[in-house]
């Protein structure tokens, strides 16, 4: 029995039997075709029992599956096949690789000739969209000679795991240290610094060698006499991303939900406010407040905001802007910039969080980031040519009319908004990091 577990006929077979059939029901009006159907099963048996002596002479197969570290999620990541031939011939191979279930993809296979003696790697490329652990089954490869009649099974690498953490490969791609031509093509704004990078420290007397354009003149008024502005270095500002974790966030778009969109905009951001030299911390809520990570520049935030951010999932519940307002008040005592990524989709619903927006909005720099439904805007754009569609592009409409309407209440207010399709998600909120920067908002 353990040598039938392994063993295949493959399809060419079949297709000399279903030959020889024909070859017999063709007899019947020619006698002469009857002798080549007999000798005919005689040579594909005798060419059977000999391709499975060569195929099954020993273990000549060897095959390793070679996985990243951690999967990146919505990107592509790509796993390694490495094949070695031990046999005497060129190896016909069909490789297929249990692929985790996430990927629903139940007919993945790949097919490849290794001559003998010879080594052979093969890479394919998985996009996952979901953050978790992957678990891989069995690597089968299916080797076979040049002649095709059967196949001998060999199976490695069983019972892998990967875990699959936020696209940490966005943070190579917007890499901020130096603005070059390249993050400018892909929408990153070059933003020029107003004045100087100084931060206000105190008025005093002027004395020779001052620079005339510090003067302050409202204090020269008051006291008759020359008084300067005196500055010193600019201090690290806080920057906090903030991420709803409530049931609006679960809208998914091009395979991945707004809640990774803004997670994989969030660990990106973090990167660029480290690199610029300020602290950078994150927190979720919802129904409650969870994943915080404290504002601070050392070595080991990145790897803090990493691991909160694969733990961050939605709860299907309402968010309690309440108790982020509390937890806020509480928690981030100074004045810090806070990009909170959440969704709007009625002007009803944000005003019944105005309140909290705009006591949040009092105490700190508050960018709300909300998104762009692109399926209704497609929806806006197509020609509409029935009763139907001009009913659907109606109500499409009031609803991108809505979000710009969102846009302006929160601006009314004071309060900064970002509204943006989900795929350009981080490079505008980037753009809007360095945009408060540059104009020396915080």
């Amino acid at each position: 029995m353990n040598f039938l577990k392994p063993f295949y006929i493959q399809p060419r077979f079949f297709y000399a039997g279903i030959a020889i059939v024909v070859l017999f029901g063709l007899s019947y009006f020619i006698p002469k075709l009857f002798t080549v159907a007999q000798l005919s099963i005689l040579v594909v048996l005798t060419f059977f029992f000999l391709d499975l002596l060569i195929v099954f002479l020993g273990h000549r197969i060897q095959a390793e599956r070679v996985l990243p570290e951690k999967f990146s999620n919505g990107d592509l990541n790509g796993v390694t096949i490495a094949l070695r031939n031990d046999y005497g011939f060129v190896a016909h191979c069909e490789i297929i690789d249990e692929i985790p279930e996430q990927f629903q993809q139940r007919d993945f296979s790949l097919r490849t000739k290794i001559a003998s003696r010879k080594e052979k790697s093969l890479t394919y490329a998985l996009r996952p969209t979901q953050r978790g652990e992957y678990h891989f089954g069995a690597l089968n490869v299916y080797a076979s000679s040049v002649l095709g009649l059967v196949a001998k099974r060999y199976s490695f690498s069983k019972d892998a795991m990967v875990k699959t953490y936020p696209s940490f490969k966005q943070l190579r791609k917007f890499e901020l240290l130096n603005i070059n031509r390249n993050s400018v093509d892909s929408g990153i704004k070059k933003i020029r610094r107003i004045g100087h990078s100084m931060e206000f420290e105190q008025i005093k007397d002027y004395v020779i060698g001052d620079d005339l354009r510090t003067i302050n003149w409202k204090a020269t008024a008051k006291r008759n006499s020359l008084m300067v502005n005196m500055f010193q270095d600019e201090k690290s500002q806080s920057i906090y991303s903030i991420i709803d974790r409530g049931r609006y966030m679960k809208m998914p778009f091009n395979g991945l939900s707004l809640l990774d969109y803004a997670i994989n905009a969030s660990l990106v951001i973090s990167n660029v406010v480290l690199k610029k030299h300020d602290k950078a911390g994150m927190l979720s809520f919802s129904k409650k407040v969870n994943n915080i990570v404290v504002a601070e520049r050392r070595s080991s935030q990145m790897r803090l905001i990493l691991e909160s951010l694969y733990n961050v999932n939605t709860d299907f519940f309402e968010s309690d802007y309440s108790k982020l307002y509390a937890n806020i008040k509480k928690h981030i005592t100074h004045r810090s910039l806070i990009l909170l990524y959440t969704n709007f989709e009625t002007l009803d619903s944000l005003r019944r969080q105005l309140p909290y927006l705009k006591a949040i909005a009092k105490s700190h720099l508050l960018v709300i980031v909300i998104f762009k439904n692109t399926e209704l805007s497609g929806l806006v754009k197509n020609k509409a040519e029935t009763v139907q569609q001009v009913y659907d592009k109606v109500v499409a409409e009031k609803f991108v009319y809505e979000k710009k309407l969102i846009v302006y209440e929160l601006q009314k207010y004071g309060i900064q908004t970002i509204l943006t399709a989900p795929k350009d998600l981080t490079v505008n909120t980037i753009n809007k990091y360095l945009e408060i920067k540059a104009r020396g908002l915080l």
